[in-house]
């Protein structure tokens, strides 16, 4: 579901910033599809699971049959059964031969991908090298709307159009209209014949085929007949040329001189498309930075993205122009005429490719980052080169396919319309089939593993402030699988109020020199209405609280609050517990009063020994005995539901303050009195 989400919200993405065309037709259309789009995704994550519940397992297909093994002579189905358990419970007690349960089943790395990691500087500058050349030619690539003289030399509005610009100049099938109003003047026609003798000396006009008022006398109208095609960039500069003259003919002969015509109008959409592709690959890449970085939890991964789909882009115009403006294999693929490619191929092409692009990528580099976890946690935190490298290999043989089958068929759509398609599509239709090629096979399968072991493990380095704003977006939908996997845990006729089996944090390239354990090992079990006082190192204690009140995403581990697995129901135990930082409160009592005001039955208490004073302690312990009465009344139970998880330095003053509070079922939790510093990264990678 969730990357279903993901690859909707890309295209949503791209349609949207259709409108930065301002072309009310492709902002109509951007917005009906995104809809379209919208639409499809919510029956993909609503209907299609609710069907599927239907038909359960035969969505599958029939089962296939099992062959039977013949029992021995001899013995029974008992001992069968018997010698059978026995195997599979020996099984079972293999250790893996992976690390990693995400790779345990991949056997043989994929021997591109070993080869791309193995000389990674020579593939990313053969790759990058070689699609900049590809793009070269994109700065020369004309765009125009199209006419009669892009259609095959047979079509007879092609033979119409050729034989028009043979006898009367290529510029007789596209003349531009000047209007302009005329009536305050006493001689519209001497002001006409004037006007048109005027325009007629403008560079790049062959002839004024006409210059005279209408009927009525208040408008005037001239036709203007160009040197150059309808298509010809010298007709855009004249058209830019004649409306730079407004101010002058409006001074000398009192005429608003409007420049119109199909002509004219085919130029300004043009212009308009061409303007928008800036601010609509600002959009675009922008909004892509922000969703990869929230599914990677990276700052290079994004950037990475990013810079593959715009060398993409780049190349596939670059081939266009090759093939449509240069000629190159125009023959070959039935290209009648070569010269300006319709002005929406481009921004169309940024859009489509957009959304399969970061589809690609996220396929690819999600289960790199996926099996970069595993490998991490079964290698005791450690992060170094050698985890990440593996994590690439693993990532892309597994993943790979998917992808090469995804891009062969978007590609064979597109390319199947460029030797026999319209004129008008083909340039399109090549541009997406070359940039699907490039972007899947050259960017995402190439160049993507060659970049990610160039950064190793600092390829998913994110400053720890963006890592707590930004969101959680399990693209994978692992949190639903982990869910699935854990449902009969822990095994108890009743919810806990904490659960936790060798609960981890890991503080991952911490400032003490490597990565540092934060607490590891926790195992306990809270019932609703006890109290738990934890003691040992201020950091951990904290640590520990914040991580069961769903503040912060344990590393390893398991952990239930109130039923609740986490970090994959954070949100909601975030909003039911209540949280007190006595430690950084500059009034104790207050901050106490206001985690325990409300009806939140599980309230973490950070740093007991603030309680200064024996009237604050009196104070505070009548506040937790108001707190407990209140869920009492509320849940009508004799037993008061609120629970309290509590640290301090000074156990002995802890267990007094909760005996004042009336606080039965106390129990104590010691933590490790100092963090502890596995290995540093950098003095692995020196031995």
């Amino acid at each position: 579901g969730s990357a279903v989400v993901f690859a909707g919200a890309t295209v949503l993405i791209a349609l949207i910033g259709l409108s930065f065309a301002n072309i009310p037709f492709l902002t109509t259309m951007g917005i009906a599809a995104s809809v379209a789009v919208a639409i499809a995704v919510a029956i993909a994550v609503t209907l299609t699971p609710a069907f599927l519940g239907f038909v359960k397992g035969r969505v599958a297909g029939w089962p296939r049959r099992r062959k039977v093994t013949r029992r021995r002579r001899g013995t029974s189905a008992r001992e069968d059964a018997a010698a059978l358990a026995e195997a599979a419970s020996e099984a079972d007690a293999e250790p893996e031969a992976e690390p990693a349960p995400a790779t345990a089943h991949r056997k043989k790395t994929n021997p591109w991908v070993k080869l791309v990691t193995r000389h990674p500087v020579v593939t990313t500058v053969s790759v990058v090298a070689l699609l900049g050349a590809l793009a070269i030619p994109a700065g020369s690539l004309p765009l125009a709307l199209p006419n009669a003289g892009m259609l095959p030399e047979d079509n007879e509005a092609r033979q119409s159009y050729d034989l028009v610009a043979e006898h009367f100049g290529a510029g007789a099938n596209g003349p531009l209209i000047m209007t302009g109003t005329i009536v305050t003047s006493t001689d519209p026609l001497t002001l006409m014949q004037d006007l048109g003798d005027d325009i007629a000396t403008i560079p790049g006009v062959k002839e004024v085929a006409l210059a005279t008022p209408n009927r009525t006398a208040d408008t005037g109208i001239v036709q203007i007949v160009p040197e150059t095609a309808p298509d010809d960039p010298a007709t855009a500069e004249l058209v830019r040329e004649l409306r730079s003259q407004h101010d002058r003919l409006l001074d000398e002969y009192g005429v608003d001189l409007k420049v119109t015509g199909f002509t004219a109008v085919a130029i300004d959409i043009s212009d308009r498309l061409g303007g928008a592709l800036l601010p609509f690959g600002i959009f675009v890449v922008g909004l892509s930075l922000v969703l990869l970085t929230i599914v990677f939890r990276s700052i290079w991964v994004p950037l990475k993205a990013a810079a593959g789909y715009l060398l993409s882009v780049a190349a596939a115009f670059g081939i266009v122009a090759l093939v449509f403006e240069w000629g190159v294999f125009a023959d070959a693929l039935h290209v009648s005429k070569t010269g300006p490619v319709i002005s929406f191929m481009p921004i169309i092409l940024m859009g489509v490719l957009f959304g399969l692009a970061m589809d690609y990528e996220v396929f690819l580099v999600s289960r790199m980052r996926e099996d970069y976890v595993h490998l991490r946690r079964a290698r005791g935190g450690r992060a170094d080169r050698a985890t990440a490298i593996s994590a690439v290999r693993s990532g892309f043989t597994a993943s790979a396919r998917v992808v090469t089958a995804a891009a062969v068929i978007m590609f064979a759509v597109f390319a199947a319309f460029v030797p026999e398609g319209d004129i008008n599509i083909k340039p399109i239709a090549l541009g997406l089939a070359a940039g699907i090629a490039i972007d899947a096979f050259l960017v995402r399968m190439t160049l993507v593993p060659a970049v990610m072991t160039l950064l190793g493990q600092h390829a998913w380095w994110m400053p720890r402030w963006m890592h707590r704003v930004l969101p959680h977006f399990d693209v994978e939908g692992e949190a639903v699988e982990r869910e699935l996997s854990l449902k009969d845990w822990p095994k108890s006729d009743r919810i806990a109020a904490v659960a936790a089996e060798d609960l981890d944090l890991l503080a991952y390239g911490s400032t003490h020199g490597g990565d540092v354990d934060v607490f590891a090992g926790v195992t306990t079990r809270v019932e609703f209405g006890d109290t738990v006082i934890v003691t040992g190192d201020p950091r951990a204690s904290r640590a520990l609280l914040l991580t069961i009140a769903g503040r912060l995403a344990p590393t390893g581990g398991r952990l239930r609050v109130a039923g609740h697995l986490l970090p994959e129901r954070a949100a909601w135990v975030r909003s039911q517990v209540g949280v007190a930082l006595l430690a950084d409160a500059d009034d104790p009592l207050a901050e106490l009063a206001r985690a325990l005001r409300g009806s939140a039955l599980i309230v973490v208490i950070d740093g007991l020994g603030r309680l200064e004073g024996q009237a604050t302690r009196d104070q505070a312990a009548a506040l937790l005995r108001d707190a407990a009465v209140a869920r009492r009344e509320r849940f009508d139970d004799a037993h008061s539901p609120l629970t309290i998880l509590a640290s301090t330095q000074h156990e002995g003053s802890a267990l007094s303050l909760m005996a004042d509070a009336h606080r039965a079922g106390v129990h104590s939790l010691a933590l490790p009195t100092r963090l502890h510093t596995p290995v540093p990264a950098s003095a692995e990678e020196h031995a």
